[in-house]
This record gives structure tokens, sequence and C-alpha cells, in this order.
């Protein structure tokens, strides 16, 4: 049975319960391919809501912009918290369903009660001086985010001056996990064992049950360091704010910080990428970056391909209407922003190949509960964005961009890889060579840092993926 569509308030809503929808599969091929093609059929069937199957738990996608809207600022009528979830508290969500482990991790984006506004306000104070230019922190974030460029760039570029490289896995993708890596404080190369687990955990393949138990243990034990022995780092600050947070609580918000951080903010980087060097935004994207404008050209890019597609579900605080469908008290409601960025209400407003977007984009989330590290995470991805076309004289596609490989999962979409053919700006600089342990340049700890960085095995994984052109 179709169900009415309707855009005003007059039609009755429908009043079936979400399970009677017959609620069909989200996540097929053509959702992995075309995602686009998948929100517009559920648009034109059901409008601005619709009942969906999410690997076997049915769900209320949130299509429109407007309906976005209306649930993500209003967390008193639409909270987070699996407490909140009827389904799961009478039984009915299955115990090995693939993303119960994702949301059921109680960090700062999933948990909802009375505790949040506490976790959130130590979250905003931690990270303060990391996302305010004026702090010192945020002043060396930022330097060492473009040294880690300049070393990720000038590793790849040792299999020549010009070549072949995937600009996915041998930039977007490690860049942040350092970055996160310098935030939390890790000693040495000892964080990047925990960076690769991370990639394995985000990859969601084979290994990742096993890396995602390792980098739980690596956590504890820096959150049990920093406990007993503060820095000048996220931990450490987000401690200060929030002195009671135990041990186990503190890895979860630490687990957060470099998941979400590092898969948003290299999808974001070859996102920004792609447009710019393929000229899909009309010319907009090119004229903005020529200009300097960095950040403009990837709030460009968030609106048409955001990282981040579907928010972690809230769920009714009671019946509902919502688009066109009664939302019973309990349903997890997910909203789209990939889909809502489309919605004509939204799109329509846009103008064609301009230089200047609108920053009512959704990409960060809205109302109370927006990303409380956005800023953080723009400012890495405009370093990284702004070393790329700095560093490289030309960089073009190897592949059409139709044709470029996609990942797809019920939260993220990102590019499987990206293959690139670059021709670098200047000579080919060389790398250093690791001091050995006993030589004088190991007594300098900036100089011990970037040896054993290049011993590590992100660094290992890093050197093996060069592609000389001999």
């Amino acid at each position: 049975m179709e169900s009415h569509l309707v855009d005003g308030g007059d039609t009755a809503a429908d009043d079936r319960r979400l399970e009677a929808l017959d609620p069909q599969p989200l996540l097929t091929r053509d959702y992995e391919t075309r995602p686009a093609l998948v929100y517009e059929r559920l648009r034109d069937r059901h409008g601005p809501v619709a009942p969906v199957d999410l690997l076997g738990v049915p769900a209320w996608l949130v299509l429109g912009y407007r309906e976005s809207l209306q649930v993500l600022q209003d967390d008193a009528a639409w909270p987070k918290g699996l407490e909140n979830w009827r389904a799961r508290s009478e039984g009915r969500v299955p115990a090995d369903w693939p993303l119960a482990p994702s949301l059921e991790v109680n960090h700062v984006l999933i948990q909802g009660g009375p505790s949040y506004r506490t976790l959130r306000t130590a979250w905003d104070a931690a990270l303060r001086p990391f996302q305010d230019p004026r702090h010192p922190q945020a002043r060396r974030l930022k330097s060492a985010v473009t040294g880690y460029a300049d070393e990720l760039i000038t590793l790849l570029a040792q299999g020549g001056g010009t070549g072949l490289a995937d600009l996915s896995a041998q930039f977007s993708r490690p860049l942040p996990l350092m970055a996160a890596s310098h935030l939390l404080g890790f000693p040495g190369s000892q964080g990047d064992d925990a960076l690769m687990d991370m990639w394995r955990v985000l990859d969601a393949g084979p290994d990742a049950e096993p890396a995602l138990a390792r980098l739980l243990v690596t956590l504890s034990e820096l959150a049990a360091a920093k406990i007993a022995e503060p820095g000048d780092d996220f931990p450490s600050h987000l401690l200060a704010a929030h002195p009671d947070l135990p041990v186990d609580a503190l890895a979860r918000e630490l687990f957060m910080l470099l998941g979400m951080t590092s898969d948003h903010v290299g999808i974001l980087i070859s996102n920004t990428v792609v447009e710019v060097i393929s000229g899909e935004a009309e010319g907009g994207v090119r004229t903005a970056l020529s200009a300097g404008m960095v950040r403009e050209t990837m709030n460009r890019v968030v609106m048409r391909k955001p990282p981040l597609v579907n928010f972690v579900p809230r769920f009714a605080a009671e019946d509902t209407r919502l688009g066109n469908y009664t939302v019973r008290a309990g349903d997890p409601v997910w909203v789209s922003s990939a889909a809502a960025h489309a919605d004509p209400l939204f799109a329509g407003q846009m103008t064609p190949g301009s230089s200047i977007s609108s920053r009512a984009h959704l990409s960060w989330g809205a109302g109370p509960r927006q990303c409380p590290a956005r800023e953080l995470a723009s400012t890495i991805a405009a370093a990284g964005v702004s070393r790329v076309f700095e560093r490289f004289g030309h960089l073009e596609l190897a592949l059409p961009v139709d044709q470029l490989p996609w990942r797809s999962s019920p939260f993220m979409r990102g590019l499987r890889s990206l293959p690139v053919r670059y021709e670098l700006a200047g000579p080919v600089p060389e790398l250093p060579v690791p001091a050995e342990p006993a030589s004088p340049a190991a007594d300098v700890p900036e100089e011990r840092e970037r040896a054993n960085r290049r011993r590590s095995s992100l660094w290992r994984y890093l050197t093996g993926l060069i592609r000389s052109n001999g």
C-alpha cells in the first residue's frame, strides 16, 4: 500500500506502525554506487520521511531538509540515547546486529540522558585551545598538520617527481590519523599501531574485531597514563574539565575523537581534491581555491558530498507527525544529511557556479548537538588540502570521475581509493635518514619523533605504497 504523499498539513498522517510498513532495505548495491537515486526513489514514494530496513532493523530515514532541522534542533522531542529505543528495550533488535558495536560505545555522540550536558560542556572546554586560533595549542596543531602533510607528500614523491599515486591511502587517510595522534598526546610513534588498528576498524574487514579490541586496550592505557601524568593534549584538557571521568569512559571519548575525526576529515580532503581537479562545480570550486578560499571550497564540497551521510539515531519522545507519517514513541529516526542536501527545498536555493556557498548545510549537524569538533576537523582538512595544491604543480585523476570507487556505510561515504597522476612542484626532496638511537640527532626530541615515525608500522605501510617510476 502506498503512503499518502502530501506537502501541506491538511491530509491525515499515515498512522501505521513502522513494522507494518514493510520497510525495504536501504543498504543495497544501488545505495553503494548511486545513493542519490535511492534517496530520490524514497522521496518520490514516501515524501520527506521514509521507512527503511537497516540490516534487518526497521527505522525512519529523514530525507527532507525542513524535517531534518526539526529533529536536529529539538533535543527534547528527539533525544539520543539507546535507552530510548523501544524495540531494543523489548528485545527485538538482534544481538548480532552489525551496527550494534558502533552504537553501544557510549561516548558523546551517542549518549543521551542527564549526564550528556556535563560531558558536552567538558568536550567544548577541552577542544577550545585546539580550535581557537588565538591559543598556542591551535597554532602548534596547525603547524604539526602542515609538517605531517609535507612528510607524507615527500614520502609519496620518493617514487619520482612525476608518477601515479593513491592520494587517499597515501595522504588523505593517514594525515588526520597523525593529527589525531598529536591531539591525543601519544608518546613518539607509540600511537601509530593504534592508528593502523583504527584504520582496520573503519574498513570493517575480517580483522576489524581484534583490531577494535587492541585499540580499546591501547586507549585505556593512554587514558590511565594521562590521569597519572597530565600533559598539554586533548585527554588531559578533557580530564581537567571533567575530573571524575573514569579510565574506561575517557577511553571511549578518545575512541570517538580518533575515529570520527580521522574518517570524516580524510573523506573531506579526498572529496575536496576530486572536486577541484575535476572541475565538477562548474568552475566555482577552482575560483574559490585560487582566491585562497579553502574553507569556502570545502563548504561547497560538503553540500554536494557530505562525508557523514546519516547521523546516529534519535528517538521519538512521544507519538509525533513527521512528514507524512506518525512516528511512534521510541521509534529510531536517522537524519540523512546527504538526502536533506538533495531536497529541492534546499538544493533549489543554491546558485550553480557561485563561488560563495550557503552555510546552511547539515554536514556538522545542527542545534545543540552540532559536532563539537567541527572547527578542529575543518582546520586539519584545510591545512591538508592547501599543502596538496601548494606542493603539486600538476594533479589529475587517473580514472574518469564517474569510475572512482566509493565505499558506503550506514554512516559514512567516501572513496576507496583516489588514483591520481601527479607532478611535484620543484625537485623531489630527500627524506632524512632515520637517526640511530645513539646518534646525537636522537637526543633532539623533534628529530627523535620523526625518526620513530619512519620506523613505525604506519610509516612502513606507507613506504610500501610508493610506486617507483624507474
